[in-house]
């Protein structure tokens, strides 16, 4: 049970740190352009408040990811994180307003079979 906790804990400052960071990197701008507009968009999106949370909480969840893997074999410990695809896609969905194709939500339920199959093994 403390593994799955473990689990849950990492894959949810995984997708706070991704929506944050997508929040942040809105607020940027697209980065593209010569190497010297990339580094100043880089910089400056390295100053957004939500940028830095956002990498704050990957951070983070590669610390319980390290306490995880200490615990758990890695065949079973990275396929389930594959739950992060599932939640990212909802939060995308339903936060963001990002428009999700049925094929799109077909693949997040042939994940969550999977990761239900993995959780059996």
């Amino acid at each position: 049970m403390k593994q799955m906790v473990l689990l849950l804990v990492t894959v949810g400052l995984n997708v706070t740190g991704q929506l944050l960071m997508k929040q942040g990197m809105g607020q940027v701008g697209a980065i593209g352009g010569r190497l010297s507009m990339m580094a100043e968009s880089l910089f400056r999106a390295f100053l957004n408040p939500y940028v830095l949370g956002g990498v704050g909480a990957y951070g983070l969840s590669s610390i319980f990811w390290l306490v995880l893997l200490s615990r758990v074999e890695l065949s079973y410990a990275y396929p389930a994180l594959s739950i992060g695809y599932v939640l990212v896609t909802l939060v995308g969905a339903f936060l963001l307003g990002e428009q999700v194709s049925a094929l799109r939500w077909l693949a997040v339920l042939v994940i969550c079979v999977g990761v239900v199959l993995l959780s059996q093994s």
